[in-house]
C-alpha cells in the first residue's frame, strides 16, 4: 500500500521548498524509514544551496539518494537518522542511520541502512556522515603516537577530526580557527585552541578544512620539514593560490588530498560498510553533542536553509527534527 511523504527540495540556487511524495511500498530486500532527526553539513550543503558545485563537479558531488541535477531542482542530503517501520523482521523499529536526503519517509534497499548501535543517542547519529569523513582522513593521515598536529578549521570537519585525534596518546593538538567563538567547542572536545597568528609550528601534520586560501597558506607554514598537510576542504567552483616557492621544496613537504567518496587505500580489505559502522560506534562519546549547535523543525527548512548559507544563523551542524510525522 503506498504511502504519503514531504521531501525538502531546492528548486533553484537559493530558493528551497517541500514538496509532497508518494512512496510505493518496500519490496523484498526493502525497508520503509521514518525520519527522526537529519542533519546540515554547513559546509557542503550550504554550498550546494547557493548553486556552487562545478560542472565538472556534477557526477562526483552527487548524494547516494539525490534527486534532480545541480544546480536544482535538486533534492539533496546525507544525513538522515529513523526508525524502521517496514521490512524484515530483524529491522522493524531499529533506528537507523541512511544517507538519505531530508524527507519525512523514505524507501531504500536493506543494504543502505546501518543499524545505529543502542549506546548512540538517534539524536547524536546525525553525525555519523561527518565523523565518517574524519575517520577516512585519519586513515589516509596515518598520524602517530607522539606527534605535533594542527587542526585548521573549526568547522563541522575539522572539529570532527580534532575530537577523533584527541583520544591519540601522547599528541600534541591545536584547533585552529579565526572565530574565537570556538575556543567553547575546542574545550569540549578537550582539545587545546589556537587563533591562526598564535598557532603552535614545527607540526608534523596539519589537517586543514577552513576551505580558505589564508588557512590553507597556514598550513603550509606551521610545518615541520618532512612534514604533510592532509587538505580536506571543498572550494567548489572557487579558485586559489598556493605558495609553493620559497622553502616549500627545500623542507620537502607535502600537501595530500583526502575525500570521503574512497576508502583509503591505506585501509585496504575495509569496506565503506566497515567504516560506518566504526564510525556509528565513535559517537558513544558524549563529547561530540558541541558539533550539533542547531536544531529546527523539517518544515523550517525553507527559512532555515538560506540563514545558514548567508552565517546569519552560525552553525557546525544543524540538526533537523521530524516531529510531526503521522
Amino acid at each position: 500500500m503506498n504511502c504519503s511523504a514531504r521531501a525538502f527540495w531546492l528548486r533553484s540556487p537559493g530558493h528551497g521548498e517541500l514538496r509532497d511524495v508518494t512512496l510505493a511500498a518496500p519490496g523484498e530486500g526493502e525497508v520503509l524509514v521514518r525520519s527522526l532527526y537529519s542533519g546540515v553539513s554547513r559546509g557542503t550543503e550550504t554550498l550546494v544551496f547557493r548553486g556552487g558545485v562545478p560542472e565538472s563537479q556534477h557526477a562526483v558531488m552527487r548524494a547516494p539518494f539525490q534527486e534532480g541535477e545541480f544546480p536544482g531542482p535538486v533534492k539533496y542530503g546525507y544525513l538522515n537518522v529513523g526508525i524502521v517501520e517496514e521490512g524484515p523482521d530483524e529491522l522493524i523499529g531499529r533506528t537507523v542511520f541512511c544517507l538519505y536526503p531530508h524527507q519525512t519517509r523514505y524507501v531504500v534497499p536493506v543494504s543502505a541502512v546501518t543499524v545505529v548501535p543502542e549506546h548512540v543517542p538517534a539524536a547524536r547519529a546525525v553525525l555519523a556522515g561527518t565523523v565518517e569523513t574524519a575517520v577516512n582522513a585519519l586513515w589516509d593521515a596515518a598520524p602517530l603516537v607522539g606527534d605535533r598536529i594542527a587542526v585548521i578549521g573549526g568547522g563541522m570537519v575539522g572539529c570532527s577530526v580534532a575530537a577523533l585525534l584527541a583520544r591519540f596518546p601522547g599528541v600534541r593538538l591545536q584547533l585552529v580557527d579565526a572565530d574565537p567563538a570556538r575556543a567553547k567547542t575546542a574545550e569540549a572536545l578537550g582539545v587545546g585552541f589556537a587563533a591562526p597568528e598564535d598557532a603552535l609550528g614545527d607540526c608534523d601534520l596539519v589537517v586543514h578544512a577552513s576551505a580558505t586560501e589564508q588557512g590553507l597558506t597556514r598550513a603550509l607554514e606551521l610545518l615541520a620539514p618532512e612534514g604533510t598537510v592532509l587538505e580536506l576542504s571543498w572550494y567548489g567552483d572557487r579558485r586559489i593560490a598556493l605558495p609553493l616557492g620559497e622553502a616549500f621544496h627545500s623542507r620537502r613537504l607535502t600537501v595530500r588530498s583526502s575525500q570521503v567518496g574512497t576508502v583509503s587505500p591505506r585501509r585496504a580489505g575495509r569496506s565503506y560498510a566497515d567504516r560506518l559502522a566504526l564510525s556509528l560506534d565513535l559517537l558513544a562519546d558524549p563529547a561530540l553533542d558541541a558539533l550539533i549547535t542547531g536544531e529546527s523543525e523539517f518544515e523550517e527548512l525553507p527559512e532555515v536553509l538560506p540563514k545558514l548559507a548567508s552565517g546569519e544563523v552560525p552553525a557546525l551542524c544543524h540538526r533537523v527534527r521530524y516531529t510531526d510525522v503521522g
